[in-house]
Formats: C-alpha cells, sequence, structure tokens
C-alpha cells in the first residue's frame, strides 16, 4: 500500500513517551505494510536538542526495549520517525512542516502544565509563558501553534487536526478552549475564526509507562542487536492508545494496530487519570518520604500499596460506578505493573508537576465524595502526601531535584515558611477549587498530615 507522497504527523515533543507510545503505533502501521503516513518530529523549547541531533543521525530509527512484570524483553527498531525537525528560535523547520498541505495531524506531548489551565479549566493569561506569547514569541504549545497555523492559512488554508496526547482530563476540549481563548487574546480574529472552522481536536486517552531512559538501555541494545543507539528509549510491555474519532483531514488506519477508535473516551479517560495517574503520584511521595527511589518498590511496600489501593477502592470506584470497564480489575492490573522492578522508574519522574496533578487527577474526586454524602478520608491522602513531600523540597531535604512546569518557588517557599502553612495550602483555589473555603476538608487535611505524621510520613527534620 503505497503513494507517491506520505502524508505526515507531525509531533511536538521529543520526549521519551512520544516516542514510546504513538511512534510505536505508526511503526506497526508501517510494518504492515501501510507507508501512507510518517512522522516529522520536533520540539517547541530548547531542551532537547542533542536527543534531535542523534535522531537525525541514525535517520529518525532507534531502539525500543520493553519489558513485562515478569522480566521478559523485548526490542524493537522504531522506524516511523522520517523527519527529525531541528530547533531554531524562530522554529522555522516546525511552522514550514507544519504549513505544508501534506501534514495532516499536528500532535503534541507537553505535559499536564504545559496548558496554562487554571482550576476552572480555563487559560491562565496571566502567565509569564502566555504574556510572552501573546507578545509574539513560541515558549508554549499556543505561541508554537499560532505561528504554525497562521502560515498554514497564509499558504493554502486546508484543515488539520490539532492531536493532544497528554495525561490531561478531556484533554482535546481543553486544550481547544485554551487555544481559542489564547488566539481571542491575541487579536487574530482571521486566524481564530480559521481554527474553529477549520481544525478538530479530539479528546484522547493514552498509557504506557515510559520511564526516563539510563545508560545501561543502551548497553543492553548493543548487547542484544548489535547497534549503537545513541537515543534508546523503554517502557513497559503494557500500551492502550483510546482516540475519539473526529480528524478533518484523514487519519492513518489506527485501528488496524490495536487503538480504540470511540465515540467518546470519558469512561477510558476518568478510570486512567484517577486510578493510575493519582495513584502513580500518590506511590511516589509516599515512596520519596519514605527514603525510596523506584516506584516499584515503593508499590511493594505493603503500607504504600495500601493508601494507593484504599484510595481506588473506597473512594474513586463509587465515583466512577456505573462503567463500562471492570474497575477492579483495572485497579490490580494498573499495581501489578506499577510492581514491575525491571522498568525502573524513578520516584523523582511520577512526583514532578504535583501542582497540576492535583487539581487534574485528584480534586475531582474530593469534589464528588462529597457531593454524595461521603467522607473522601482515602483520597485527602493524596494531597496530604503532597503537602508533607512540599515541606521537604522547602528545607532542601528531597535526595533529588524537584520538577513543575507551575511553580512559583518563591511564593511557595513563603506560604511553607507560614507557622499555618497546611491551613493556606489548603485553602488554595488553584488546587482545591471549591473545598478551598470549605471547613470539612480543612479539618480533613489536618487529620490526614497527622495521621501520615504518626505513620512515618515526615515532612523532614
Amino acid at each position: 500500500m503505497t503513494t507517491s507522497k506520505p502524508y505526515y504527523w507531525m509531533h511536538l515533543g521529543a520526549g521519551s513517551f512520544h516516542r514510546a507510545h504513538q511512534a510505536w503505533y505508526l511503526h506497526r502501521l508501517l510494518e504492515q505494510g501501510d507507508d501512507r503516513w510518517h512522522i516529522a518530529l520536533g520540539n517547541i523549547r530548547n531542551d532537547a536538542g542533542p536527543l534531535l541531533a542523534a535522531l537525525a543521525e541514525q535517520q529518525g530509527q532507534y531502539q525500543l526495549e520493553t519489558v513485562t512484570p515478569e522480566g521478559e524483553r523485548c526490542y524493537e527498531t522504531i522506524t516511523s520517525v522520517k523527519k527529525v525537525l531541528p530547533w531554531d528560535e524562530s522554529l522555522s523547520a516546525i511552522v514550514a512542516q507544519g504549513a505544508d498541505e501534506n501534514t495532516k495531524v499536528i500532535a503534541f506531548t507537553v505535559t499536564e502544565g504545559g496548558y496554562y489551565l487554571d482550576t476552572d479549566h480555563r487559560l491562565d493569561p496571566r502567565h509569564p509563558d502566555i504574556q510572552a506569547d501573546l507578545a509574539g514569541e513560541a515558549r508554549t504549545i499556543y505561541g508554537a501553534l499560532a505561528r504554525v497555523l497562521r502560515a498554514r492559512l497564509k499558504q493554502h488554508g486546508q484543515p488539520v487536526t490539532l492531536l493532544n496526547c497528554d495525561n490531561l482530563r478531556h484533554n482535546g476540549e481543553r486544550f481547544r478552549a485554551g487555544f481559542l481563548t489564547f488566539l481571542g487574546l491575541s487579536d487574530d480574529l482571521e486566524l481564530c475564526n480559521w481554527v474553529e472552522k477549520h481544525t478538530t481536536s479530539p479528546n484522547t486517552m493514552v498509557d504506557r509507562i515510559t520511564p526516563r531512559p539510563t545508560a545501561d538501555i543502551a548497553d543492553r541494545v548493543r548487547q542484544e542487536m548489535g547497534i549503537e543507539d545513541r537515543v534508546p528509549v523503554m517502557g513497559e510491555a503494557f500500551i492502550q492508545w483510546v482516540i475519539e474519532d473526529d480528524f478533518i483531514a484523514g487519519r492513518p488506519a489506527l485501528e488496524n494496530v490495536g487503538v480504540e477508535m470511540v465515540a467518546s473516551v470519558l469512561p477510558w479517560e476518568e478510570a486512567k487519570i484517577r486510578i493510575l495517574n493519582a495513584s502513580h503520584s500518590c506511590i511516589a511521595w509516599a515512596g520519596t518520604l519514605k527514603g525510596q527511589s523506584y516506584i516499584h518498590e515503593s508499590t511493594q511496600t505493603d503500607a504504600i500499596r495500601q493508601l494507593a489501593w484504599d484510595y481506588v477502592t473506597e473512594d474513586v470506584i463509587p465515583c466512577l460506578t456505573p462503567s463500562p470497564l471492570d474497575l477492579e480489575a483495572y485497579r490490580d492490573v494498573v499495581l501489578s505493573r506499577f510492581s514491575n522492578p525491571y522498568i525502573q522508574d524513578t520516584n523523582q519522574r511520577v512526583a514532578a508537576d504535583g501542582l497540576s496533578k492535583i487539581p487534574g487527577f485528584i480534586t475531582p474526586t474530593l469534589l464528588e465524595c462529597y457531593q454524595r454524602g461521603a467522607e473522601p478520608r482515602a483520597t485527602a491522602v493524596l494531597p496530604a502526601l503532597f503537602f508533607l513531600f512540599l515541606q521537604r523540597w522547602h528545607r532542601g531535604e528531597l535526595p533529588y531535584t524537584y520538577q513543575d512546569g507551575v511553580l512559583d518557588e518563591e511564593a511557595m517557599h513563603t506560604l511553607l515558611a507560614a507557622d499555618d502553612a497546611l491551613a493556606r495550602f489548603t485553602a488554595d483555589e488553584t488546587l482545591f477549587g471549591p473545598l478551598a473555603s470549605d471547613p470539612r476538608f480543612a479539618r480533613l487535611m489536618r487529620d490526614t498530615v497527622a495521621r501520615l505524621e504518626e505513620a512515618g510520613y515526615v515532612s523532614g527534620h
């Protein structure tokens, strides 16, 4: 199955997750003989230069290692990245590729914090990065896409799908609302109207645990395949992708390689974000407070595993019932995946971006428990652990550098130095929405933090 000129899927975000997930599916299509779609890979920010250079030298090819919970490793050469787009200040290669009429999908992975949304899921126009983009820079996905689509509109105006592949609830809708708000603020009415009529933004749910690559992956690739790869990537054997079938300019035949094309991703998305993503963070924060480095060792610690199990069983499953998914079975599979000792996923990686994960992954369950007349005792453990984790960060006692895309370090240090730090943290509307002014929640957080400190989840000394 060939065409003289392939269609392009341009992906923004050259990190490990894209290369272990979306690129793997497109590679599988190529393996089946369907060579109609190629990936062009670039990065918005100048933090992937060495990776992109190495990929370009390897003609876009790299090795993917996957590993099962039993330790069975498999190796594949991923061939779907056919163009590597070098970074420069004006994003010229990305703009040229995005404006090409053969580019039919522009997808992106910029992490949850990369959308600059407040607790009402609206764009925060006051953020310095958004202000910079409104002034003509391209620091964010909004500024970058505005630049790309402006060029596309000027050249031919052909439609294109804008596909969010991040762990953001209702990710397509919320990105789209943020982008249209951004375009409205930029006073580019022509582009705003064109985006509304000539683009779609399907919601998606993506899943594959993909740790940051370590040096030993390249060593194993060399031993197993006899290949010198400067940018190999590894992930767990499990993989899942659910996409709403709303592509405005055509799409790859993803259903032929195991992607679930659906009318609504909502049941899958809610289960994944609340059961997998929130539990993952819970385990990372708790494990860090217990002095552990890896997700698997924290998951294998009975007391920590119990915290995650209780959170899902007591609070999340009642919130998500009825569901087309077997939620108990999903919970058990998730905890089994987290226990995989061969992934070597770090608590540092999973603990990151907590200030976006609390409102995105955890606060909805807190709210829904109260709405149905239940006290969310098991869910309150998660923000309480994060508070204790932040206190340790404040005192300089974390064993690693905490990374958070929306962290205002000075403001957070000021909050945590206050005598009533927990009360201030609990009263943060950005994190907890309407619960920030609810005395029941404040009391629950005080009790939960005290209970965790008694259990040894201390914030440092």
